[in-house]
């Protein structure tokens, strides 16, 4: 029997794994590794962090996607470097996977600019369920310390912070927004979590500033119609826990907001992989750490080693990189599949990659996105009918689509986000807080102008009677 191609994939994001699929009927055999068992619909977890949908709507088990593929077999585990003398790769406990064709696709990480001890335990950014998770307990939890805090601690509480004003940061801030506008509404009793504020920092002069200038301005409208207040043309130069400082660039004037909740969406860097490959080649990676590719998406050089997705620099036609979006990976997977393809049965290659730019598109809030698929550009409930028939369509499976799409249904009429659990610890309001917070609800009669009624413990029932204004009971 002839010698069959060995391809291994690392990654089962949309590069690998369409690479992947993209082999199914191809003589080789493929082997696809991931520390994660599940395939993660990245451009929906921020409605995991805000509660709107659960992780298993937008995941789907590996084994599950590619079990029919006869040709493929998922691995689950951690790369941590490279070989290329032995043409292998090492894995975290010491596995050894030997390949003859390799594809690189491991995604990318958050970019703190130079902070990344100092800033991500505070700021997180949002590229795993981890991550979501943890921004879920976040924001949850500042709701909830709200509710005994004093009247300081409390405005610090419900102010949040989301760094970045791309598709992502814009997704979240008016995700947070619903949440606290609507969903929250009638949950607390000692304040409104109306009152919230959401403020998007962007380093940019407009938001979504890759977007045409229309739709930038349209997604604004449509932010500051929410109420949430967007700084443009500033970058965060300092996170601490209770607050960030905001510096301006044309005149570096500084503020201070304060705030216990930042989410970062402002930048992402290749992942740690590429460096150690990079040094292992000879080749250097840029400062994001991405390594260049050349038109058929090798190294080059390297014409086994295929770099595709958030891990590659690939410039396209006018000579820019081409952005780090799910339909850039989606068709260098494929391409990447079709050129391996045809290696393995002697055909000619198929010529430099080229990427076909079928449009960008992002939500802002409920019934409000902005489209532009470059002969026509368009916001409002259309775009945002659009956004959600093609975010339904990528979904990797079948029962995910049906689980958002009931989900999303429900949520429209509802307004409810039926996954706000806070997992993880829960951090505390201190004593003292919860003091101040007594004495002064003591001080407010409820609507029907009793007191709060207390326990033995002197501790307000916030389920006796209503003291938020215009609250019901």
């Amino acid at each position: 029997m002839a010698h069959r191609n060995k391809v291994v994939i690392v990654g089962g994001g949309f590069a690998g794994l369409y690479c992947a699929q993209g082999l199914r009927r191809s003589p080789v055999d493929v082997t696809l590794i991931d520390r994660r068992n599940f395939h993660l619909f990245q451009p929906l977890l921020y409605q995991v962090a805000t509660g709107a949908l659960s992780a298993a709507n937008i995941a789907a088990p590996l084994r599950g996607v590619l079990g029919r593929q006869r040709n493929a077999v998922v691995l689950l585990g951690e790369v941590s470097d490279i070989d290329p003398a032995a043409r292998a790769v090492v894995l975290a406990d010491g596995d050894r996977v030997p390949f003859d064709t390799l594809v690189v696709a491991a995604g990318a990480t958050h970019h703190y600019f130079g902070h990344d001890a100092d800033w991500e335990p505070i700021a997180p950014g949002l590229k795993t369920v981890e991550d979501a998770t943890e921004i879920r307990r976040k924001l949850l939890s500042a709701f909830e310390r709200a509710e005994r805090a004093p009247p300081e601690a409390r405005k610090r509480l419900l102010t949040f912070v989301v760094v970045g004003g791309g598709p992502t940061g814009v997704e979240m801030a008016g995700s947070v927004r619903e949440l606290a506008r609507h969903t929250l509404r009638r949950d607390f009793r000692f304040f409104d979590p109306a009152d919230a504020r959401v403020v998007v920092v962007e380093s940019q002069p407009r938001v979504l500033a890759g977007f045409h200038e229309d739709l930038s301005r349209k997604a604004a409208a449509a932010l500051d119609r929410l109420g949430i207040e967007v700084i443009n043309d500033s970058r965060v130069t300092a996170v601490a826990p209770d607050h960030v400082v905001v510096t301006a660039k044309p005149d570096g004037s500084t503020r201070r907001i304060d705030t216990e909740t930042v989410i970062w969406a402002a930048g992402v860097k290749a992942s740690p992989l590429l460096s150690r490959l990079a040094a292992r080649l000879g080749v250097e990676a840029d400062s994001s750490g991405h390594l260049s590719v050349a038109a058929d998406c090798t190294v080059s050089g390297h014409p086994w080693l295929f770099v595709i997705g958030d891990c590659a620099t690939f410039r396209g036609e006018d000579g820019k990189p081409l952005p780090g979006v799910a339909p850039v990976a989606m068709q260098q997977g494929r391409y990447v599949a079709d050129a391996i393809d045809r290696r393995a049965r002697a055909l000619p290659p198929p010529g430099a990659f080229r990427y076909r730019d079928k449009g960008s598109m992002a939500t802002v809030s409920r019934s409000q996105a902005v489209v532009d698929l470059g002969w026509v550009r368009f916001g409002g409930k259309p775009a945002w009918l659009t956004w959600l028939f093609v975010h339904i369509l990528y979904l990797a499976r079948f029962e995910n689509r049906v689980l958002v799409l009931v989900q999303w249904a429900w949520n429209y009429v509802s307004r409810n986000r039926a996954a706000r659990l806070i997992t993880g610890e829960l951090t505390s309001v201190s004593t003292d807080a919860r003091h101040d917070a007594r004495r002064t609800d003591r001080t407010c009669q409820t609507a029907d102008g009793a007191l709060p009624a207390e326990n033995a413990d002197g501790e307000a029932q916030a389920g006796a009677t209503s003291g938020r204004p215009g609250a019901t009971g």
